[in-house]
C-alpha cells in the first residue's frame, strides 16, 4: 500500500500559498519574487482575441471533492487525506444532473481528490449513465488497491461503462514513487492489471483507460505521440499492461507545484518556459472553451485551474450551480491569468493532453 512522502496539504500546513490570492500575487510579481512577465491577455491579443469565450458547453467537469488517499508533491488541486470538508453533496450533485439532463451537456468529467472517496459517487455515476451520459473518472489507481472495499472497483467500473483516465508520472518505480509517493508505483500497476483484467485497454471492448503523463520537473512535456509509444512498449513489455492513450500535460504553476518552484529556485526559469513556448495555435482549443467547471460547494469557474485559484466565472448573476444560466455562461468573457501561459506553451494543454501542433 502506497505510503505518502507529504501527507498534508498547504493548508493543514498553514503555508501562505494555501491562500489563492496570495497565489494570484507570487504569479503578478507582488510576492516571494519581483519576476514580472507580459500579461497573458496581451498575449493572447496577440493571437488575434480581442477577448476569449466559450464556443460551446460539452464538458461539464465536477470536482467532487478534494479528500484523497494521496498527497502529491505536485497536487494543482492541494488534495489530501485532511481534506474531509471538502466533498460535494447530494443536493447540489443532484442540481448538477439536472443541468447536464436539461441542457443536454454529453460528457460529465468527475475528478477530484479521490473521486472514489465522495460517499454519493457511485450513485452519482449511475444517475449520469441513466441519462445516455458519457462519465469520465479521473482515477488515482491507487484508490482500488488502498482499502478491500474498492477492491471491485475495476468491476463496477466496467459494467457501468466508465471512462477511466488515470495518472502514471512514468514507468518506472523510482520517478513515479518521486513524484506521488512511496509505493504508488507498485499500487498503481496492479491496479492497471486488475482493469485490464474485465477488458480496459483491450480492442473491441468499449472500455477505455487513458494514463496521463506530466513532467516531474520544472520542464516542459516532451512530445505525446512519442511518449505513448515508449509507455505502451514499456508497461506491456514489463508488466503486461495495455490502454488507448497517453495525455501530456503541462505543470500548472499554481499550489503544491508552485510551492515546489519556489523552493527549488525553479520558479523564474520555469515561467520564462511557458512564456517563451507560448503557441497562438494551442488558443483556439484551450479546454475553457467548451468546458464549465463546478467546485465541490457548487461554484462555477471557466476552468479547473481557475477552480483551484478562485478565480469564478466573469457572470456574476450565474456563478453558482443554483443559478446556472446557460445562455449568459455560454456567451461570458473566460477570466485570464498568468497561469493559463500553462495552458498555451508548446503544443498546448488542457485535461485531454495535447491541443495543438
Amino acid at each position: 500500500m502506497a505510503v505518502q512522502q507529504r501527507t498534508k496539504s498547504l493548508s493543514a500546513r498553514g503555508e501562505a500559498l494555501s491562500d489563492t490570492f496570495f497565489q494570484l500575487k507570487v504569479l503578478n510579481g507582488k510576492e516571494r519574487t519581483d519576476a514580472k512577465f507580459p500579461p497573458f491577455s496581451a498575449k493572447v491579443a496577440s493571437a488575434g482575441y480581442d477577448t476569449l469565450r466559450p464556443h460551446s458547453i460539452e464538458i461539464f467537469q465536477i470536482n467532487i471533492g478534494k479528500l484523497c488517499n494521496q498527497s502529491c508533491a505536485h497536487c494543482h488541486v492541494d488534495a489530501g487525506p485532511d481534506k474531509k470538508r471538502e466533498n460535494m453533496d447530494r443536493e447540489t450533485l443532484e442540481m448538477c444532473l439536472d443541468i447536464v439532463n436539461r441542457y443536454n451537456i454529453p460528457t460529465v468529467d468527475i475528478t477530484g481528490g479521490a473521486p472514489e472517496l465522495n460517499p454519493h459517487f457511485k450513485w452519482f455515476v449511475e444517475e449520469c449513465r441513466k441519462l445516455g451520459k458519457k462519465v469520465m473518472d479521473r482515477c488515482n489507481l491507487t484508490i482500488i488497491m488502498s482499502n478491500p472495499k474498492y477492491h471491485s472497483l475495476p468491476e463496477w467500473f466496467a459494467e457501468h461503462q466508465v471512462h477511466i483516465v488515470s495518472s502514471l508520472p512514468y514507468f518506472s518505480k523510482v520517478r513515479t514513487d518521486a513524484q506521488r509517493g512511496s509505493g504508488v508505483f507498485e499500487d498503481s500497476i496492479e491496479a492497471l492489471q486488475r482493469l485490464n483484467a474485465v477488458g480496459y485497454g483491450k480492442a473491441d471492448m468499449g472500455l477505455q483507460i487513458d494514463l496521463v503523463y506530466n513532467p516531474s520537473g520544472a520542464f516542459l512535456p516532451g512530445s505525446q505521440a512519442a511518449l505513448e509509444r515508449e509507455f505502451k512498449d514499456q508497461l506491456a513489455r514489463r508488466y503486461g499492461i495495455a490502454f488507448n492513450n497517453l495525455y501530456a500535460i503541462t505543470n500548472m504553476p499554481i499550489s503544491r507545484f508552485l510551492e515546489y518552484l519556489l523552493e527549488s529556485g525553479n520558479y523564474e526559469d520555469y515561467m520564462s518556459q511557458l512564456v517563451n513556448a507560448f503557441n497562438p495555435a494551442a488558443v483556439a482549443q484551450v479546454m475553457c472553451r467548451n468546458t464549465i467547471s463546478v467546485s465541490w460547494d457548487g461554484y462555477l469557474y471557466d476552468c479547473d485551474f481557475n477552480q483551484m485559484l478562485d478565480l469564478k466565472v466573469a457572470t456574476r448573476e450565474s456563478n453558482h450551480i443554483r443559478d446556472f444560466d446557460f445562455d449568459r455562461l455560454l456567451n461570458r468573457d473566460i477570466v485570464l491569468n498568468q497561469h493559463c501561459y500553462g495552458c498555451t506553451a508548446g503544443a498546448g494543454s488542457s485535461c485531454g493532453g495535447e491541443i495543438a501542433s
